[in-house]
């Protein structure tokens, strides 16, 4: 895990391997795909398309899972130690996001630093499209920020955080395993008229998998906050604590308010709270008690502290693998 978080972190995904290879990721979610058409059908009554969503996940569980097995037990079988660590920690990196994450969220920021122009602000709504399901056509140099922020947070937890927990309880297998769940979760754990009932196990199982990892991705920014007060950064620990003990639990996700919470009262701000998701207001508690009005500055605040959380994590890795 800690070779694995150490390459993505220097290299990233190559784009001449998603070229020529695709990407782990996106072999999961074909498979997906194709048992979403072979199984979810519209003739069938609700109870028998959730029956087959719990059989789906079954599924692709285990022809994710076997494989992963499989490869682990050959390359500490068949390869000496230090080859077997150099390919299980390239196979592990492929599955974080750190560095992906960081690149998405610092386009956003890229795109606010621009000198002020009608597109600036355009250009940066096109920018967090990509990382955000909401509407944002409407959304201010603010509501961007914001967006963007939540998206940086929520994702520390979905995908840094929670792959290194389960690649630590479980080797390649656990880590295989937890990005098909929450892949899964992400194509058909929405409510809607066609995944209600079928993406209905997928959806569960996410929030469980991920229930542990929200936690520790809120104490790593809060830990992070406190190294940057240490170090003169603007940062607020002490409110980012009391955010995640107040506001998380009001979140509409079980997760993802956790370390939202954790992130807004580090940075004085208000995350979450009302948005539209194609063209449907939602309501929806904030999280943490500052600014609504964010800006570009606040957004390279929180991708300094995401970083300092990435490290935290892996020094930590660090340190049980020394213990």
């Amino acid at each position: 895990m800690l070779g694995g978080l150490g390459i993505e972190a220097a290299l990233g995904y190559p784009d001449a391997v998603f070229q020529l290879a695709g990407h782990p990721v996106t072999w999961i979610g074909a498979l997906i795909s194709r048992l979403d058409r072979a199984l979810n059908r519209a003739t069938l009554p609700p109870a028998r398309r959730r029956l087959n969503g719990v059989l789906a996940l079954a599924l692709l569980l285990a022809a994710t899972a076997a494989p992963a097995a499989a490869l682990q037990a050959a390359a500490q079988s068949w390869l000496l130690r230090w080859p077997a660590l150099a390919l299980l920690s390239a196979l592990a990196s492929t599955l974080f996001a750190q560095r992906s994450l960081w690149s998405h969220v610092r386009a956003v920021a890229d795109a606010l630093d621009a000198p002020a122009q009608p597109a600036r602000l355009a250009a940066a709504r096109l920018a967090v499209a990509r990382i955000v399901g909401r509407d944002v056509a409407a959304l201010d140099e603010a509501g961007v920020v914001r967006a963007a922020i939540e998206s940086l947070a929520e994702n520390f937890s979905d995908a840094v955080v929670a792959p290194a927990l389960w690649g630590l309880a479980a080797g390649l297998p656990g880590l295989v395993l937890y990005k098909a769940t929450n892949t899964a979760d992400s194509m058909i754990g929405h409510r809607t008229p066609r995944h209600e009932a079928f993406g209905w196990a997928a959806a569960r199982l996410d929030d469980v998998v991920n229930l542990p990892a929200s936690r520790l991705a809120a104490l790593w920014i809060v830990l992070a906050a406190a190294l940057h007060r240490l170090c003169g950064i603007p940062c607020t620990p002490a409110e980012a604590a009391r955010a995640v003990g107040r506001d998380a639990r009001l979140h509409r996700s079980p997760n993802a308010g956790w370390p939202e919470a954790a992130m807004a009262g580090a940075l004085g701000l208000r995350l979450a709270g009302p948005r539209t998701y194609a063209g449907v207001p939602v309501e929806g508690p904030w999280m943490g008690r500052g600014r609504a009005e964010a800006s570009g500055a606040d957004l390279r605040r929180a991708l300094a502290l995401y970083r300092t959380a990435c490290l935290l994590q892996a020094a930590t890795v660090a340190v049980l693998l020394l213990a």
